[in-house]
């Protein structure tokens, strides 16, 4: 199966400025997430682990009780029932990640 970029994604938009287009199999998950400069992906947690790689710009990332800067390249690991969020940084932010189980908000 082949999934086209973002035809074959599912769209949402979980808060202004925060768009993640979505494709799923049965046991794992890809997000494509794009915050627009200063955007905020509001804290939350979900049971699914939750993975990411910074493809481009930066986020000023929360994970439990700590923060950091995170950019191109840099990768994380939220663990199941983890709060996290964060700001995107004056450029915005364009991450992938990786939900296992798939999140069922999303399918």
């Amino acid at each position: 199966m082949f999934c086209d970029f973002p035809q074959d994604f599912k769209k949402f938009e979980p808060a202004p400025g925060f768009l993640v287009h979505v494709v799923s199999g049965q046991r794992i998950m890809f997000s494509h997430v794009t915050l627009q400069p200063n955007a905020i992906a509001p804290l939350h947690n979900h049971a699914e682990e939750q993975m990411g790689l910074i493809l481009e710009g930066e986020i000023e990332f929360t994970i439990g009780d700590e923060t950091r800067l995170i950019k191109k390249g840099d990768m994380y690991l939220v663990p199941s029932g983890t709060g996290h969020g964060g700001t995107a940084g004056a450029a915005g932010c364009v991450a992938l990640d990786a939900f296992s189980p798939p999140r069922e908000v999303y399918k």
